[in-house]
């Protein structure tokens, strides 16, 4: 099967609605989950989240929210947003990474609306995943650099957001993007018509000063 890469961030609300439809595409392509800083992600193309905008940021939260509805999936938000996601990235590491890890960590933080910030918050579903002391599973060395070195590498993928799926050579950003997924996989050639090339190469008719923003960055 075909394989992809799954750049996320568990403060990404998105990330957690793709879930069901990844269990979908795993059917079909073999899908690593990449967890990543998305903080460094911001800092580095000199951006905000949308939670630190005001007014998208209430938009985002209620469309979050009714798109769960719409989609039937569980979901009950943090205590609160954006939250310091570097724990629980480091516990999903430390716990192998895999989609069982992956998993339950999204299902504490996002269907039952607990925090994440801490060993002591996360310390119930590091047992379930058989870490016993979360403590040290969070601060030890080797998940510190590995997630490090995801991130840097979906920078150097060109990864400006989460989640991303980079499949083929192409970069699906965002949940909204899971039919456009299906689209190309059914069609590989989709994006070689003439007019995706025109727009490839489309000029830039005015560009604006821009400030680099690290207030969203974090270390990995």
């Amino acid at each position: 099967m075909p394989t992809a890469s799954w750049y996320f961030d568990f403060v990404s609300p998105f990330a957690y609605l793709q879930l069901p439809a990844l269990r979908a595409l795993r059917e079909r392509l073999v899908i690593e989950p990449v967890p990543i800083v998305f903080g460094a992600v911001l800092a580095r193309h000199g951006q905000l989240g949308p939670a630190e905008i005001a007014g998208k940021r209430e938009f985002t939260y209620r469309f979050v929210q009714w798109e769960a509805g719409r989609a039937g999936i569980g979901l009950r938000f943090p205590p609160a947003h954006p939250f310091n996601s570097l724990a629980a990235l480091r516990l999903c590491i430390a716990a192998g990474g895999g989609w069982d890890a992956v998993t339950a960590i999204f299902e504490h933080l996002w269907r039952d609306g607990r925090s994440g910030t801490s060993a002591g918050e996360l310390a119930d579903v590091a047992a379930a995943l058989g870490i016993d002391d979360a403590s040290a599973a969070i601060a030890a060395d080797d998940a510190k650099a590995r997630l490090r070195a995801n991130t840097d590498a979906a920078l150097a993928a060109g990864v400006f957001g989460v989640p991303t799926l980079a499949l083929g050579g192409e970069l699906f950003w965002g949940n909204d993007a899971t039919p456009m997924i299906e689209a190309w996989l059914a069609d590989p050639r989709l994006f070689d018509g003439a007019e995706y090339r025109r727009i490839a190469a489309l000029p830039v008719g005015v560009e604006r000063a821009r400030a680099a923003h690290a207030e969203g960055a974090a270390s990995p």
